[in-house]
């Protein structure tokens, strides 16, 4: 029979002596009725009963059975027990003899009753000496109480075989040596490795690292070609130089730079490309009233059309053509001429 845990808790408190009188009769009911259940409150006793044997005897300090005595005599349990009347002593016990020799003996009628001394002639002194609590030092021993002995007794508890858990205890020694062996090695090497990249020179010689030697090959670019530069006088009717006009001829940009033309006011100059391969005249910018204007406006046009076109100066109102063509004719002009040949690669010296 499957027994619950509080069927198991029950027989061993049972057999260790701590459960009242009322759950103390149950146990023994079911004890009485039940044999698996003796099996089991027996089984608890066997292992119980050793703590017994573990268990010295403890004396108390004397001031212990005086309180016990003051207690007493506090909530009246040192009365005076009620007087008993005294008993008649019991008949000699008759030797053995044979019932034929031995006559039964029969009271008589006549005898009178041994006389009773009263209780109240009774000595003081044996009185109280009734009353007094015989001073007995308690020896206080743990509650073992013993099986019933009515119940059969059940078979030892079959010894455990503990050699599988100490083989396992011995690895888990042995694995946590090694892991902690592990972990050290580890974090030594953890140290070395932080000191030999954050102070190499903490460590001895033989842990320092190779000081790191790194080759940096730095190309110089080769220096770029010097490019083609043109100019273009840009005068008018009078044979005077007005603007020069200065194109690079690798990035095309150009610089205006105003030699001896005074606008009128209210006017302003605007610079014209004329090319015979271009179907109208195309605006390159109002010059500005500073002495240099430079303009990145070229890039847009071909070599042979920047190389080979007019450039003219018209006079426009302020601010240049509202419409994006000349409004009046050029009063200055000019062609570009080349100034500067582009550079040619050196052929490499001959040995």
């Amino acid at each position: 029979m499957a027994y619950t845990e509080d069927h198991i808790a029950l027989a061993a408190e049972y057999a260790l002596g701590t459960l009242d009188a009322g759950e103390r009769a149950q146990v023994e009911t079911m004890m009485a009725v039940d044999k698996a259940f003796a099996d089991v409150v027996q089984a608890w006793a066997f292992r119980l009963g050793v703590l017994n044997q573990m268990v010295g005897s403890i004396e108390p300090r004397p001031i212990v059975w005086e309180n016990i005595r003051s207690e007493l005599a506090r909530t009246g349990f040192a009365q005076d027990p009620p007087a008993l009347p005294d008993a008649a002593p019991p008949p000699p016990v008759p030797e053995y003899s044979s019932p034929e020799t031995v006559a039964p003996q029969v009271p008589s009628e006549n005898m009178p009753p041994a006389p009773q001394p009263p209780e109240a002639e009774q000595p003081a002194a044996a009185r109280l000496e009734t009353d007094a609590i015989p001073d007995v030092v308690p020896i206080f021993m743990p509650q073992v109480h013993a099986p019933d002995p009515e119940v059969a007794r059940a078979p030892p508890p079959p010894v455990a075989d503990n050699s599988n858990v100490i083989r396992l205890e011995g690895r888990v020694k042995r694995w946590r040596t090694i892991a902690s062996a592990v972990g050290a090695l580890a974090a030594a090497l953890l140290v070395t490795l932080s000191l030999q990249i954050f102070l190499p020179d903490a460590l001895p010689g033989g842990l320092r690292p190779a000081p790191r030697i790194q080759t940096v090959e730095v190309k110089t670019p080769a220096p770029l070609p010097a490019s083609s530069q043109y100019v273009a006088l840009l005068q008018g009717q009078g044979g005077g130089p007005a603007f020069i006009l200065t194109i690079d001829g690798a990035t095309k940009n150009f610089t205006v730079r105003k030699v001896g033309a005074t606008p009128e006011p209210g006017k302003s100059f605007e610079l014209w490309l004329i090319s015979d391969k271009l179907p109208r005249p195309r605006s390159l910018g109002v010059i500005g009233a500073g002495d240099f204007t430079a303009r990145p406006v070229l890039g847009s046009y071909d070599a042979d059309v920047v190389n080979g076109a007019t450039y003219a100066v018209t006079l426009e109102q302020a601010g240049g053509s509202p419409n994006g063509q000349p409004t009046s004719a050029p009063v200055f002009s000019g062609k570009l001429i080349e100034t500067v040949p582009p550079s040619q690669p050196q052929a490499p010296a001959k040995k």
